[in-house]
């Protein structure tokens, strides 16, 4: 398992309330659509990356995290794994503070990268599962 329970509650309780979630449109039948719909509803900021730019649950979207003009404290990957370590790396550069990659993303070279880094991981769980267990 990559996240322990430690690190999935202090992301979700004390690394901040922001999240940029990478693969968000408003696709509402894509799973990222119901997990930022959660995320929301437990108080988290949720800002929409994806090349679209669209506007999700009220927030405005961007093509990239590095367009993102202000500060994001959680990037929660919902793309192929083969995809996910760039973004991973992207969450480095842009001074995140976490990263979350959703069930069924996983890359071990990018976990190590992203934890040597300094930043908190957590890889193959979903935070709409995880968060409504913290109580």
């Amino acid at each position: 398992m990559y996240g322990d329970e430690a690190a999935v509650r202090k992301i979700l309780t004390e690394l901040g309330d922001t999240w940029a979630v990478v693969g968000l449109s408003s696709n509402r039948q894509r799973a990222a659509y119901g997990v930022a719909e959660v995320l929301q509803r437990f108080g988290k900021r949720v800002v929409p990356v994806h090349p679209k730019a669209e506007t999700v649950h009220g927030e405005q979207g961007y093509a990239s995290l590095a367009d993102i003009p202000f500060d994001v404290d959680v990037v929660d990957v919902f793309v192929n794994s083969e995809l996910a370590g760039p973004v991973a790396d992207e969450a480095v550069a842009k001074g995140a503070s976490a990263v979350w990659f959703q069930l069924g993303v996983i890359d071990e070279t990018a976990y190590e990268r992203t934890r040597a880094a300094g930043l908190e991981m957590v890889m193959d769980r979903c935070p709409a599962i995880e968060i409504p267990r913290l109580g």
